[in-house]
């Protein structure tokens, strides 16, 4: 039986190899949409065998929406439809061997948690794009040509058939990075690629690989998840439990960036994200300056060489990750293009109004937001417990955190604030240490096992700094009283 690192790894392999058939030999759109979705549905079938049915049903709901739902302004249509059968499918995709059926492959799970996130996206872009079209006509002024800009460059119009084109592309099936429907449409409209230096940021990328695989190697040989729910393991001293987070986070890391940073490869070999520097191309998001993109691309059928990047496409700030000293820095470093997706579809569309009936103030609002968030991940992650006990240990440690950067950064000397980033940063990977025991052991009991084990430390000193910061800051009002 072949393991499923070993399907990953070759299914990564075989999409970066034939990424530059598509930068060097397709100038067409209808060439390359039709090729990367054939080549897409062919390794599909090949790695999740007869689970690849789970994957076409989802696709023919989203066509069935996408030629039924009318989109309004109403968030509660398409999108909400979008997302209830996206969600759901995952719901009876997790269970269906409750009755009687053959359980999904993880492979096929991989492939239809991103399935989920662009099609849910999709529906999104749908909606926004009709706002835009249905705002242009009252607008004037700069507001006009902003919304012009946009329903250029940001909007999109789809079929039945592009959903399943998007849907099926190779890029990303597996592994990520998540990438718009219009970045999507601007890779396919694109008849430059031949000419944008791809070597560059790839080799910037793949010479990261062999220092982050020997980690991942070497602490693997050592260490293993399996250990930590045996009887044999509690007998060990507690440093040595509380130790044993920090190898087992490692090889989670080491794993996933080796993943993220091939699914770049990928997208890079096909030019995919590729978006001129001068239009300041953002995660997730693509280009930013719309009207320096209007003039790039004027530049460019001019005849002009143009410096283009993948930031579009940059799932994983290794850097951000390790040495970021706040909790919120390193989670926006982490599968950043995921992130984006978090943000953009769920964080900024909890309805402010919520915060004029019910929350009083941006903090609780903001709170919410996070809490809701940290939800639909862990949902999308999957229906272990562990997924739960660890996304909703998030919103505490952010709270502690920031209270504790009233309380002692904000006023303090260059010196001080020096001091406290070092101490955050220890305390931040710690916290993610913790964490990460809920995704390896996943079960209910077995993460509660190993926290208890450790007498809940994080979650103790979680308590302490919060109430630290709120005695610090309560001091801090009085003096200045």
């Amino acid at each position: 039986m072949v393991s499923d690192d070993v399907i990953y790894f070759l299914f990564m392999v075989v999409s970066v190899a034939i990424g530059p058939i598509f930068t060097k030999h397709f100038t067409q759109p209808t060439p390359k949409k039709v090729s990367s979705s054939l080549i897409g549905l062919l390794l599909l079938c090949a790695v999740c065998k007869g689970h690849v049915i789970h994957v076409i049903i989802n696709v023919l709901g989203n066509c069935l929406l996408v030629l039924l739902v009318p989109p309004t302004k109403n968030e509660n249509g398409l999108p909400g439809k979008s997302f209830a059968w996206n969600f759901g499918y995952l719901v009876l995709f997790r269970t269906v061997h409750w009755f009687g059926l053959p359980a999904p492959s993880p492979v096929t799970n991989a492939a239809q948690l991103f399935l989920t996130l662009k099609m849910v996206g999709l529906a999104f872009e749908i909606q926004d794009s009709f706002n835009r079209r249905e705002s242009v006509q009252s607008s004037s002024g700069d507001e006009k040509v902003d919304l012009e800009l946009r329903i250029k460059h940001c909007s999109v119009k789809v079929s039945a058939l592009d959903v399943v084109a998007y849907a099926f592309c190779y890029i990303g099936l597996l592994t990520g990075p998540y990438y718009k429907y219009r970045t999507y449409q601007d890779w396919l409209d694109s008849t430059n690629s031949a000419n944008i230096d791809i070597a560059t940021p790839l080799i910037g990328r793949a010479k990261q690989l062999p220092i982050i695989a020997a980690c991942f190697l070497f602490f693997s040989y050592f260490f293993n998840i399996q250990y930590v729910d045996s009887d044999e393991f509690l007998e060990r001293s507690f440093l040595f439990r509380l130790f044993y987070m920090v190898p087992m986070f490692t090889i989670f890391r080491t794993r996933l960036y080796m993943a993220w940073i091939c699914s770049e490869m990928m997208s890079m070999t096909a030019g995919l994200g590729a978006y001129p520097v001068k239009s300041k191309p953002r995660c997730g998001d693509g280009a930013t300056d719309l009207k320096q993109l209007d003039v790039a691309l004027e530049e460019e059928k001019a005849g002009k060489s143009l410096d283009y990047d993948f930031e579009t496409i940059h799932n994983i700030d290794i850097y951000g990750c390790e040495l970021a000293p706040m909790t919120k820095q390193g989670l926006r470093s982490w599968n950043m293009t995921v992130q984006y997706w978090l943000a953009s579809c769920i964080h900024k569309r909890v309805p402010a109004a919520l915060k004029a009936h019910r929350y009083s103030s941006d903090s609780e609002l903001w709170a919410l937001r996070v809490a809701v968030t940290m939800t639909v991940s862990a949902f999308w992650h999957g229906i272990h417990p562990g997924y739960y006990l660890s996304f909703l240990t998030v919103p505490p440690i952010l709270m502690a955190e920031q209270v504790m950067i009233r309380a002692f950064r904000d006023d303090a000397s260059p010196r001080a604030q020096a001091l406290f980033d070092w101490g955050c940063w220890f305390c931040k990977m710690r916290g993610f240490d913790y964490m990460c025991m809920g995704f390896l052991l996943l079960r209910f009991g077995s993460t509660l096992r190993y926290w208890y084990s450790i007498y809940f430390v994080v979650h103790i000193i979680i308590v302490i700094f919060f109430a630290i910061g709120k005695i610090r800051l309560g001091m801090k009002k009085k003096k200045a009283m």
